[in-house]
């Protein structure tokens, strides 16, 4: 099975090791995994800030260098649920390109979502003698519709002990431009997401995007909790390498 990386912008500048560990559990179960390197932003920015122009020209960018892909994996809801729901609203003007748009939403998918629901892959033969409380991120839950795939993939874990988070399905007021442009709701609301964490006081905080792990970490790391935020990928290539 041929699978193209969709490696998103946080994790291609500042969290290289969630790629890696994506990409060597996807050659774990013989995929040829491929990396365009002309792929750059998926456009989102620019789009919730009301650049429409210049998000089509990124968006475009990334038609191209999809255009021969069979799968295209992303760690990241928010970025495939740009793909998914925002690209063809961004073409809705230019037939070829809508349609070019929505040939690659139905080929894209979240990390965990096609490890699961394509490979068919619920147990990765981890082993993790620690506690875990899970994060479901916001795109991933509420636009792409991630539900139990990586509920499915952690309790599989052998030896890991899951905690309850408390308001699991809040967000944690991040939102790439929200938080830029509401900086004292976005500081509230993850205030409120990190007392919760520190409340499961687990030794992991596990999710499916390095935008929310990088807000709620920053805020962990500013209280001195001793809880390390850890994408999915990565949790699991770690425990199970």
């Amino acid at each position: 099975m041929r699978v193209t990386l969709f490696i998103t912008c946080l994790v291609d500048q500042f969290y290289p090791n969630v790629g890696v560990s994506m990409v060597r559990l996807l050659r774990r179960y013989g995929c040829e995994v491929e990396f365009p390197q002309s792929q750059t932003c998926c456009g989102q920015p620019a789009f919730n800030s009301g650049y429409v122009r210049e998000a089509r020209e990124v968006a475009t960018n990334q038609l191209n260098a999809f255009e021969g892909a069979e799968y295209v994996v992303s760690p990241s809801g928010s970025c495939s649920g740009m793909i998914h729901h925002y690209y063809h609203e961004l073409f809705a003007d230019d037939p070829k390109l809508s349609a070019r748009a929505d040939a690659l939403a139905a080929k894209t998918y979240e990390f965990s979502q096609f490890l699961v629901n394509v490979l068919g892959v619920t147990d990765v033969g981890a082993v993790c003698p620690h506690t875990v409380t899970y994060h479901p991120a916001c795109h991933g839950s509420r636009i792409l519709g991630i539900k139990n795939e990586p509920m499915a993939l952690l309790q599989n874990v052998e030896g890991i002990t899951l905690l309850p988070l408390a308001k699991a399905e809040d967000c944690c007021g991040f939102g790439g431009a929200f938080s830029v442009k509401l900086g004292d709701i976005s500081g509230a609301m993850v205030n409120e997401k990190v007392d919760h964490i520190g409340e499961a006081d687990a030794d992991f905080l596990v999710s499916g995007d390095m935008g929310c792990l990088m807000n709620m970490g920053g805020q962990m790391k500013k209280r001195g909790l001793k809880t390390e935020p850890l994408h999915l990928a990565e949790f699991l290539y770690r425990f199970s390498s």
